[in-house]
């Protein structure tokens, strides 16, 4: 699951966004930052507990939308790796609405594929996961 929230001024307005998840005892997974436009993000936050981050944030005021079906997946960073993940998910008719990917210095690497809330647990049983 993520969340999508926006946030409203300077620099630092991330920095209290992010204190408010840490202070309530949420880890986030994974997350992402776009801008929008001058002065507004929106922030995409992937956390250990939906339940949580939701109650943080409406205890802080803070309006998030979510939550919203993505699968994280990870693994040994090897050549074709991100290849097979998409040839068992076209194989299983499944459409990856966006992806976001990092490889670390470890020889890991970590993919987000954003999907239809219906095609999830048809993508975990096409992955194998």
């Amino acid at each position: 699951e993520y969340y999508n929230t926006i946030v409203e001024g300077h620099a630092g307005e991330a920095s209290k966004l992010l204190s408010v998840f840490a202070g309530v005892g949420v880890s986030l997974l994974a997350f992402k930052a776009v801008p929008l436009e001058p002065g507004r993000t929106q922030f995409t936050l992937f956390p250990n507990d939906g339940l949580k981050m939701t109650a943080g944030a409406k205890k802080a005021g803070l309006k998030v939308e979510g939550p919203h079906s993505a699968l994280l997946i990870q693994g040994d960073d090897e050549s074709g790796a991100l290849a097979d993940i998409y040839e068992k998910l076209s194989q299983a008719d499944i459409h990856v609405n966006e992806s976001s990917g990092i490889a670390d210095i470890k020889g890991g690497y970590g993919v987000i594929l954003y999907l239809k809330q219906e095609d999830c647990e048809k993508a975990v049983a096409a992955l194998e996961m």
